[in-house]
């Protein structure tokens, strides 16, 4: 399995980001569901979901606080890379 994330620290608390599909997103459900799936991936970190619309805005699903944080700042500025797991 491939995908892009990135492991970010900030303000003393180490979180993941992991690229979805919007619709992942937008599914309370389904974002549990790949939350759950990613956390062996990243143990003892929040993860947090990000899907883009159409015109490239971002949104965000995870723990409250990080989801705050990560809305006031840039896309670019969170250090994106592939990540490979079997």
């Amino acid at each position: 399995m491939r995908f892009q994330g990135a492991v970010v620290k900030e303000q003393g608390v180490t979180f993941s980001i992991v690229i979805v599909k919007k619709y992942i997103v937008d599914s309370l459900q389904q974002s549990e569901e790949a939350i759950s799936s990613f956390t062996p991936l990243f143990p003892g970190m929040p993860i947090v979901l990000m899907a883009q619309d159409a015109r490239g805005t971002p949104t965000y699903r995870g723990r409250k606080d990080i989801v705050s944080f990560l809305a006031n700042i840039h896309i670019s500025q969170i250090p994106w890379k592939e990540y490979t797991f079997n």
